[in-house]
This record gives structure tokens, C-alpha cells and sequence, in this order.
């Protein structure tokens, strides 16, 4: 007999979120009491505490296109400078919306590169769909390595080292997509109950982080995540990647401490749906691939499933599926607050992934 998605999270022993400081939250009220220590548990743990938010944030318009996709759109390219830690740190950010339209809402896409339009970002069919999107290329902000002497985290880590719980490289991201969401509370033309930051494979772990300790987003779209991000780390199939795969080979993503969890996936006092937990009762999607196991499919569905009782806690719907829809590809599972869309291929940030993400905010 196929176990349904609930047996399959008890023989998981996944932890419950409402759960962590050993009395049930059985009330909103309850909840909100132990967020803090979710966030806490989940920056010390695994991500860091991000940077100082700057003292000063201030944006140049550096160049504006008009006539963008046949005059159907204006782009703006700009450049975002913060004071922090009493100096100024600068990065470019590409931002482009229906040219009619009020209240638009909004992506901030958190990009491996700076073009526009990009193969991981179809910017006319998001434009025809009638959203914004504001994007940066994350390399911009500080480069995807074990260096912490360049771009922003050359400024954090100037006067110090790291220690166990400083921020790492998707902390620092993450940071940035912030003073993106601060440029847009400038717009007139953006909806700013529904600007969503999105990201795919380690930018979708960084979407999550933002999301969750920036409540000025309304969603968050991680985009094939997978380990330490959108996947549950118990019980992965063995194609799988787990927490020793992911720091042999990016352990400078997270806070050093990350490393007192190699070797300990099913035992771990946490797991990756607190981080979609501490997004409600603001919403999450999460887009899937058939053939990535790397990122563990399986155990990204189980991750929305094991996230719902919170939003539930709200008197949300949360995740809305029925068995027959676990791992059923090409069909988006968009009618809760955590949406799921799983779709044939592999890694990477396709256009029926926008769609899946698009028809989600639609419904908001």
C-alpha cells in the first residue's frame, strides 16, 4: 500500500515547526511567541545573521528605454547606493514594467546574470502578463566563491572575521534583494501588497531567506532549491543532495556553525519547511523538476506539506493537493497559500516555471 503524505512525514520525523520550544502553538497569538526562535534557530544554524541594515539607501537612475518591447514597457537601469558600516556600497539593478498599468505587481528577481531579458527570465511574457520585475545579477553584490574580501562582503567582514553565526554569502544576496524591495517602496506604478522575490537553485534559497526575515514581501518564489533550501533535509533518496555535499562544496553560502550539521540530515532540530513557516501567512510557491533529483523532488513536496499546519494556524488553506497529485508533473497546485508547480525536465528557471509563479500571484 502507497503511504499517503502524512505517513510518509511521520516515518520522516520531521519536526513541526509549532512545535520547537516543546508546547504546541495551538493559537496565532502562541505562534508569534515562538517565531523568534524559529528565525533564530534557522540564522544561527544554517544561513547567519544578515548584515547591518544601512543607515542610508539612495538610487540613481542611470538610463531609461521608453520604447522596451515595442513600447510596451519602460526599463530603467539604476544603481542602488547604501551607507553601511559607515561607508557606501553601490550595485546596479535592471527594472522594467508594463508602460500602462497602476498598481503593478511586482517581482524582484534575484538573477545569475545582469541582462535583460534573460534565459532564466522571460521579461516580454512577464511584461504581457502584466507584472514588473526589478532584477540583479547576485555577482554584483559579491562574487559566488570563499572570498570575503570583495563587493559587500569585502565591507562586512573589513574589520572582523567570521564567526560561527556571521553571515554568509546567501545572507549577504539576500541583503541586497532588501534594498531592491527599499527602491520599489519609492515607485508610484508598483503594488506594494504583492511584490514577490524569486530566485532559482541557491538564488531560491536565498529568496526564502529573504522573504522570511523581510516581511515587506508579500511571497516568495524558490525556484529548484532543493538541499538547505526548499527540500526537507530527512529522508532523501540517494541521488539526492545532502547537507555533506552541499558544504564540501559551498560552505561559504552559509554561517560557519552550518558545519556542526554534516552528517546529521535526518537528525537535525530543524528542517527547511520552518523556513516557509516563518513566511506565513504571506505566501511561498515552490517550482519542482522530474528529472533534478539533486534537488530531491520528493522531499520538496513533502517541505510545502509539512509547512501547511501553520498557515492553517492563520485560517489559511496552506498547501492544497490531493494524493493523486504528489509528483504528478504539469500541473500547478496554485489554490493555497504555499503553491507547487512540478513540471517535466530538469535544473533550471524555465519559462513554464514563470507561468506556474505568474498564475500563483494571479490568484492573490
Amino acid at each position: 500500500m502507497v503511504d499517503t503524505v502524512k505517513e510518509k512525514l511521520a516515518k520522516l520525523g520531521v519536526p513541526s515547526a509549532l512545535e520547537i520550544c516543546g508546547k504546541r502553538a495551538e493559537t496565532v497569538e502562541e505562534w508569534e511567541k515562538i517565531r523568534p526562535e524559529i528565525m533564530k534557530t534557522m540564522l544561527e544554524c544554517e544561513y547567519g545573521y544578515l548584515p547591518e541594515n544601512p543607515e542610508d539607501v539612495s538610487f540613481e537612475i542611470k538610463n531609461i528605454d521608453e520604447r522596451f518591447c515595442a513600447s510596451k514597457a519602460t526599463f530603467i537601469e539604476l544603481e542602488i547606493t547604501s551607507t553601511v558600516y559607515g561607508e557606501k556600497f553601490t550595485f546596479p539593478v535592471n527594472y522594467v514594467y508594463p508602460s500602462k498599468g497602476e498598481k503593478i505587481k511586482t517581482f524582484v528577481h534575484i538573477n545569475f546574470r545582469p541582462p535583460v531579458p534573460d534565459k532564466y527570465m522571460p521579461t516580454e511574457e512577464i511584461i504581457d502578463n502584466g507584472f514588473a520585475c526589478a532584477s540583479f545579477c547576485y555577482q554584483d553584490v559579491t562574487s559566488d566563491d570563499g572570498d570575503f574580501t570583495n563587493g559587500f562582503a569585502g565591507l562586512v567582514y573589513k574589520d572582523c572575521e567570521r564567526s560561527d553565526y556571521s553571515p554568509g554569502k546567501i545572507a549577504m544576496w539576500a541583503w541586497a534583494a532588501m534594498r531592491v524591495m527599499d527602491f520599489l517602496q519609492t515607485r508610484d506604478e508598483v503594488d506594494k501588497e504583492n511584490i514577490c522575490v524569486c530566485g532559482h537553485s541557491r538564488l531560491g534559497k536565498t529568496a526564502l531567506l529573504t522573504g522570511a526575515v523581510d516581511e515587506r514581501f508579500a511571497a516568495v518564489h524558490s525556484n529548484c532549491a532543493g538541499c538547505s533550501g526548499d527540500a526537507l533535509n530527512r529522508g532523501k533518496l540517494p541521488k539526492s543532495e545532502i547537507i555533506s555535499n552541499i558544504l564540501d562544496r559551498f560552505e561559504f553560502w552559509f554561517c560557519k556553525n552550518y558545519e556542526s550539521f554534516r552528517d546529521k540530515d535526518n537528525e537535525t532540530p530543524f528542517d527547511q519547511h520552518f523556513m516557509h513557516a516563518l513566511i506565513a501567512p504571506r505566501r511561498v510557491h515552490v517550482a519542482s523538476a522530474e528529472n533534478d533529483l539533486w534537488a530531491g523532488p520528493e522531499n520538496q513536496f513533502l517541505c510545502c506539506a509539512a509547512a501547511s499546519e501553520v498557515y492553517e494556524l492563520y485560517g489559511k488553506k496552506g498547501f492544497v493537493f490531493g494524493e493523486g497529485d504528489f509528483l504528478n508533473p504539469d500541473k500547478y497546485l496554485n489554490d493555497g497559500s504555499i503553491g507547487f508547480c512540478y513540471r517535466r525536465g530538469t535544473h533550471y528557471f524555465s519559462r513554464d516555471d514563470w507561468h506556474g509563479l505568474m498564475d500563483f500571484m494571479k490568484k492573490q
